[in-house]
């Protein structure tokens, strides 16, 4: 009995040990990350950077303006969105209540290695084959564009989205479905009025997690988004050349003298992407409570 008791112990004390160590670890990263960041403004001010309108810090009149990198971010997740999430829910509902066993069977694993490939494969598929079909489709002087970065992110983005959200209809009670039947309610009426209100919960993790991964990737961008600096205009910005908060960390982090205005200024980039990313999964948070409270 002393040694059963023991065993629980200890694991207990094993599992507190690894919960306490992810807070740690991630209340470090903030530190490390908010420290360097807060130095930048000892030589700008925080105004100057969140609403500054370029981004030059190799010139002589330096400017760590975040306009440019925020609207490039947000024009191409934007995009990544409209194209990923209509499709992303459309394939779950499909596999998870249209398709033939087999048909469903057959196409889950090609989802799971879309998921797998690494984002530089996407980021040559979207050089060689994406920006030359852009480029000959609008006439533009070149394809790497806003526009090439949405429809990338959003291919990248469908397995997360297409998988969670088809876990999530499958989750729904069966009886809920024969209820439905069984009250006279066709197919398609009983799919788009009860089983996905009912997974909603689940669908909106999907989206917002498909929404970190775009938010989050660097190196697809940077090989088909044109990496230029300047705030895109609406809406014909979205086939112009942008840079994206990510891009702009990996292209000059490699190059930029430790302990400079403009390492401290990439730091803060990172720190408006952290931000962003908290409040993204705390909204996920909310919306999920506030449509699991309903179904119940």
């Amino acid at each position: 009995m002393f040694s059963r008791n023991y065993k629980e112990k200890t694991i207990e004390s094993v599992l507190f040990s690894v919960s306490a160590l992810t807070v740690v670890i991630l209340f470090l990263i903030c530190l490390f990350l908010f420290r360097d960041s807060l130095l930048l403004f000892k030589a700008t001010s925080l105004l100057d950077f969140l609403t500054g309108k370029f981004w030059y810090p190799t010139s002589v009149n330096r400017q760590f303006g975040l306009l440019p990198l925020f609207f490039g971010s947000l024009i191409v997740t934007a995009g990544a969105i409209l194209f990923a999430v209509p499709l992303g829910i459309a394939a779950a509902i499909y596999i998870s209540e249209i398709a033939p066993p087999k048909v469903a069977d057959a196409l889950k694993p090609f989802i799971e290695i879309l998921a797998g490939i690494p984002s530089v494969v996407f980021g040559f598929f979207g050089l060689v084959i994406m920006v030359p079909a852009v480029q000959n489709i609008f006439n533009l002087p070149t394809g790497q564009t806003a526009l090439t970065g949405s429809i990338m992110l959003g291919i990248m983005a469908l397995p997360t989205i297409i998988t969670i959200s088809e876990d999530a209809i499958s989750s729904v009670p069966s009886t809920i479905k024969q209820g439905s039947l069984a009250l006279g309610a066709t197919r398609w009426q009983t799919i788009y009025k009860v089983i996905v209100p009912a997974a909603l919960s689940g669908i909106s993790a999907a989206v917002m997690l498909g929404i970190g991964r775009a938010i989050g990737e660097t190196m697809t961008l940077m090989m088909v988004t044109g990496n230029t600096a300047v705030i895109p205009s609406f809406p014909g910005g979205i086939l112009d050349p942008v840079r994206t908060m990510t891009a702009t960390i990996a292209l000059e982090m490699g190059e930029v003298p430790q302990g400079s205005a403009h390492f401290h200024a990439l730091f803060a980039v990172g720190s408006v992407l952290f931000i962003i990313t908290f409040l993204i999964n705390l909204i996920a948070d909310m919306v999920k409570k506030r449509y699991r409270f309903k179904v119940d």
